[in-house]
């Protein structure tokens, strides 16, 4: 049954890069969305579940806040650290961006996606009401996966190829982890901490590179209507999936 609901999110994802995809001439408008999605997904979904499943302290502060905060800083190291080596190579960015960058960040998705399909098998395990509730949660944002990994691939500057190949790879990682369920089962503090390192590292790209490009491309109050409506979007599914 888990793998069977892992393939509603394999055409959701698939469902959300063709989204993104087909209106490329609406740029700002993808870009603005997207940073509402991602946005709602780490400050709605991720970071409360993170919380909720790694809830040592170290030092007086919750262990997923600070792989939160590291998650952060991962990525602007990650980011620094690439754009270094291109400069240092005398490689030229595009629109000032690596798309090696991009690719790292679709990569993520894909890791994500493919603990999507681990939380819902594990779910299943627990029993059938708790893994369809899980699954509507899944199913519904992959949705947003799906655009948000196509997005991110091309936004720096990667060929439509490329964007095309991380889109199938994040659309097939949850019938993988979904599968993997039968033979292994990941304990709730790891994978909670784990969704704190990754809530992070969301964050970073919608903030300090998603919604900075829309809003510098095109200052126009549609871009910001986009970018709030992702984020009732996933409001809307984290509400309906409690």
């Amino acid at each position: 049954m888990a793998v069977l609901v892992a393939l509603g999110a394999f055409l959701m994802t698939l469902a959300g890069g063709w989204s993104a995809h087909r209106v490329a001439d609406r740029r700002h408008l993808v870009l603005g969305l997207a940073g509402g999605l991602m946005l709602g997904v780490v400050g709605l979904e991720l970071l409360p579940e993170s919380l909720e499943a790694a809830g040592t302290e170290i030092y007086g502060v919750p262990a997923a806040l600070l792989l939160f905060v590291g998650g952060f800083l991962l990525a602007h190291l990650v980011e620094r650290l690439l754009a270094h080596r291109q400069a240092a190579h005398g490689a030229g960015e595009s629109n000032g961006r690596t798309p090696e960058v991009g690719l790292t960040a679709a990569a993520a998705m894909v890791g994500h996606s493919a603990m999507d399909g681990v939380a819902i098998g594990a779910a299943f395990q627990v029993g059938g009401g708790m893994g369809a509730a899980v699954a509507v949660a899944v199913i519904a944002h992959d949705f947003a996966d799906g655009f948000n990994t196509y997005t991110l691939t091309r936004v720096y500057g990667n060929a439509r190829r490329r964007a095309l190949a991380m889109l199938f790879a994040d659309a097939a990682a949850p019938v993988a982890g979904a599968a993997s369920t039968l033979f292994f089962t990941i304990p709730e503090p790891l994978l909670g901490g784990y969704l704190g390192l990754f809530g992070g590292a969301l964050l970073y790209l919608a903030a300090a590179e998603i919604l900075p490009e829309a809003h510098h491309e095109h200052p126009a109050r549609s871009t910001l209507l986009c970018t709030v409506a992702g984020v009732l979007f996933i409001w809307l599914v984290v509400g309906a999936a409690h």
